[in-house]
């Protein structure tokens, strides 16, 4: 199972701060305590979920609309993180389309959607 490194997730959050996306995206009241009352464990079971469904296969229905930029802290994280389709997990992460993400790809992804959603808890 692979994780998101300490240096990677500094890598990445650079790229996401040239990109304008880490100062666009914050959780709100609603979504923070959705997070806090359902835990962390919770949440990585939802993101696993949505990225295995949405990100995940070979050809994603609706990529590039398939992720809601509200409503869920998961997706807003997604947008944050570079997490929320084909084409942005491409630029963020190397991931090239067409090609099913494997078990270790969809584990950094969600970790890095986890990590952003734990820095910006108290923002």
């Amino acid at each position: 199972m692979a994780k998101l490194s300490g240096k990677d997730w500094t890598a990445l959050k650079k790229k996401l701060a040239k990109d304008g996306r880490l100062d666009k995206f914050v959780l709100g009241e609603p979504e923070q305590e959705y997070v806090t009352s359902r835990g962390m464990d919770i949440l990585r079971l939802h993101a696993t979920d949505f990225v295995n469904k949405r990100l995940a296969p070979e050809n994603p229905k609706n990529d590039g609309r398939q992720t809601p930029t509200k409503g869920h802290p998961v997706f807003i994280a997604q947008h944050a993180t570079g997490c929320n389709d084909r084409d942005s997990l491409e630029q963020f992460f190397g991931i090239k389309k067409g090609k099913e993400l494997t078990e270790a790809q969809v584990n950094k992804i969600v970790d890095a959607i986890l990590r952003w959603i734990e820095e910006h808890l108290d923002d």
